[in-house]
């Protein structure tokens, strides 16, 4: 298969793709705007940071897969790559140990003003009456919003910093809220008014943009401090940088809602003015052990799709079809019998939406399971079950509502 790998990549784990058999294209100083000039050969693309629009996953007249080297895929336009039936797969949990470290850096350098120390010094000035005003955090709440596998890594440090921890997740179970020795909220409001400090590690997604609004950042504890190393646009920057002006909080981002697409750009924020705020420039994940563990798990995802067709990490695949009939047919392993059926279908104009055939041991009969979005008349199935010797038995169900 032909491979461009569109971002920065361990050069070890390009080996391993090319031992595949693959012919790897790479590429990391593509533009995101040249991507659709550029993939039109391609089979698989692998990007990171980059942008890939509905105007590439149309040029890409052979992409069948998509792979993002990372865990979300918020970059990826991924109801037109489901459009054309493109896989879009990712690397999620690979990333959560250097993610929950830099959690820790921030909340550290907001509380004993790291950057403003080390500028000082740079300047050749000392400054310890300024600087030893820190509150400390050992004591102090934690509200941690998602609990996935970075929000579990944060968890684990949380406590031994002596942190006591508040969480909030729709997945959160009260077992394993005792198994994290945290304490729930089942109200997202109740955790911003009850914790000294939030930290933020949610997926983007439509019922998550601007989650976090005026009103709840207004109800935030004075001077408490609020991470962001999950995704700018889960919080509103205007009300944010409105909060910051006045002195309400403070705030330590890893990443912005209006990041330039490139890696070195000029950026134009006005939270960047805000002397309580404290920045990175989107790299929660840009360790050397995470890379080379994202690096790993990409080449499994690409192995695995190469050698058997299987989307590892897939996140394109429907959850719920129009499917509501599932048709199963019992038959002998013979050439031509799913196709006899498959045929009677289409005269039918009855819809496919999945099949799976499964092989009984010995290889001499099957089962195939064809799920439909319309019911076969009794004429049909007779059809079906006298219209091929090789048919053993048919059974009919109606599927249960999804």
């Amino acid at each position: 298969m032909t491979i461009l790998i569109a971002d920065k990549f361990s050069e070890r784990h390009l080996e391993e793709l090319k031992n595949l058999g693959c012919e790897v294209t790479y590429n990391p100083s593509l533009k995101a705007e040249a991507l659709a000039e550029t993939i039109a050969h391609f089979q698989i693309l692998v990007v990171r940071g980059k942008e890939v629009t509905a105007e590439p996953i149309q040029a890409g007249e052979q992409l069948t897969l998509i792979l993002r080297a990372g865990a979300g895929v918020n970059t990826i336009d991924v109801k037109a790559a489901s459009a054309r039936g493109i896989w879009v797969s990712n690397c999620p949990g690979k990333n959560s140990v250097a993610v929950a470290e830099l959690v820790f850096g921030l909340l550290l350098a907001i509380d004993r003003r790291i950057p403003d120390n080390v500028a000082q010094l740079r300047a050749h000035r000392w400054n310890k009456k300024e600087f030893s005003k820190a509150e400390g955090i050992f004591g102090k709440t934690l509200g941690v919003v998602g609990l996935g596998r970075i929000g579990r890594e944060v968890v684990t440090r949380a406590h031994a910093f002596g942190l006591r921890v508040l969480a909030w997740s729709r997945s959160l179970t009260p077992q394993t809220a005792k198994d994290l020795k945290i304490e729930t909220c089942q109200d997202l409001d109740d955790l911003f008014r009850r914790s000294d400090i939030i930290t933020l590690h949610l997926a983007l997604k439509p019922e998550t943009r601007q989650l976090v609004n005026a009103a709840r950042l207004a109800l935030m504890k004075p001077n408490a401090i609020l991470i962001n190393t999950a995704r700018g646009e889960i919080v509103d920057q205007a009300a944010l940088c409105a909060a910051l002006k006045e002195g309400k909080l403070r705030a330590g981002l890893d990443v912005f809602a209006d990041e330039p697409g490139e890696p070195t750009a000029d950026f134009d924020n006005p939270l960047l003015d805000l002397p309580n705020l404290y920045g990175t420039h989107h790299i929660g994940a840009s360790t050397e052990q995470a890379q080379e563990a994202i690096a790993a798990e990409a080449v499994r995802v690409i192995g695995t799709f190469v050698k058997t067709g299987l989307v590892l990490n897939c996140v394109n695949r429907a959850t719920r079809t129009p499917a509501k009939w599932q048709l199963s047919v019992r038959h002998y392993d013979r050439v031509g019998v799913l196709a006899f059926v498959m045929d009677q279908l289409r005269r039918a104009d009855i819809n496919i939406q999945e099949v799976q055939n499964l092989i009984f041991e010995g290889a001499q009969a099957a089962c195939c399971r064809i799920q439909l979005d319309t019911e076969p008349d009794s004429e049909l199935l007779r059809a079906l079950k006298g219209g091929n010797s090789n048919i053993i038995d048919l059974q009919l169900l109606r599927l249960p509502d999804q």
